[in-house]
């Protein structure tokens, strides 16, 4: 089966949404990675389950794939970026982000979702480690909880600077969900993030973790830099981690994330697919 694309549209933020998703479908992507946000199906709205019902229909019709995202920076709070997360020292505020990641699940459920990916957020100065690592182990066992009754995946991001940043965080804190709640945590890998932290090559880390990959963001970095860039601007061997993926069989949608380029998305939105469809492993370029 061929490799199956999808474009974030923390990449179209000067779109409409329908006006993203028919750019992103007209381009010949495969699927759209969804990041809820106020202009963008805003999951508090009064009218949400209709919103999400909508947009399930125009999924379908223009036969997109979705994944859903939660990485919107002032939806909880328009005066902190990301605030509050599921390490924030106020219980409300944790709570909160639980709840916007339960309604991201249901949203992800209305319209068949291969995934809802999220993160741990960033303690903030006086927060113990202890601490933090205590309410992120209840907040993602809360929120797997919710997944698994409604039937989505539930994939954490590791985040260059938060509380879990590389894989091997991820893996110990996939454990201990599962010594708590019971329910799976799958991996949402960010290859351009192993080249920040240097604590792997992409590509090696699709297969090491090709059992537990929920869903894929690919874009260029440079290493050391969290700075999602164009591909071909940056350090990404992006055919290898093309061929990594092709390597192991991956059938879940890969997304683009190119979330500073909402600018010029008219022009990124089909150029990034067309850089990549002409990277495709020998085999997968000749099925296209």
């Amino acid at each position: 089966m061929p490799l199956r694309f999808a474009y974030n549209t923390n990449g179209t933020a000067n779109h409409r949404l329908d006006d993203a998703l028919s750019l992103i479908a007209d381009s010949g992507y495969d699927g759209v990675a969804l990041t809820l946000d106020h202009h963008h199906l805003d999951p508090f709205a009064e009218d949400w389950e209709f919103q999400a019902e909508r947009l399930a229909a125009r999924l379908r019709a223009l036969r997109l794939g979705v994944v859903i995202e939660t990485g919107a920076r002032y939806l909880l709070d328009p005066r902190a970026k990301h605030e509050p997360t599921l390490v924030t020292a106020s219980e409300e505020g944790r709570a909160r982000r639980v709840e916007f990641l339960s309604r991201a699940i249901r949203v992800g459920a209305v319209c068949g979702a291969e995934a809802m990916s999220f993160w741990a957020g960033v303690p903030r100065e006086g927060v113990l480690h202890e601490e933090a690592w205590e309410w992120l182990v209840d907040g993602v066992s809360r929120v797997a909880e919710v997944a698994a009754r409604e039937g989505v995946t539930a994939a954490l991001e590791p985040e260059p600077g938060m509380a879990i940043e590389t894989v091997d965080d991820w893996a110990r804190l996939r454990d201990e969900v599962v010594v708590r709640s019971g329910m799976p945590l799958s991996l949402a890998l960010d290859t351009g993030h192993c080249l920040v932290t240097g604590e792997r090559d992409p590509a090696a880390a699709v297969v090491e973790f090709r059992d537990h990959i929920g869903t894929v963001a690919i874009e260029d970095m440079r290493r050391g830099v969290h700075e999602h860039l164009p591909f071909g601007e940056g350090d990404m061997d992006m055919p290898a981690v093309l061929q990594a993926l092709d390597g192991i069989g991956f059938d879940r949608l890969v997304c683009v994330e190119l979330s500073r380029e909402s600018h010029r998305a008219h022009a990124m939105v089909p150029q990034s697919l067309q850089w990549l469809k002409a990277r495709l492993p020998s085999s997968r370029a000749a099925a296209e």
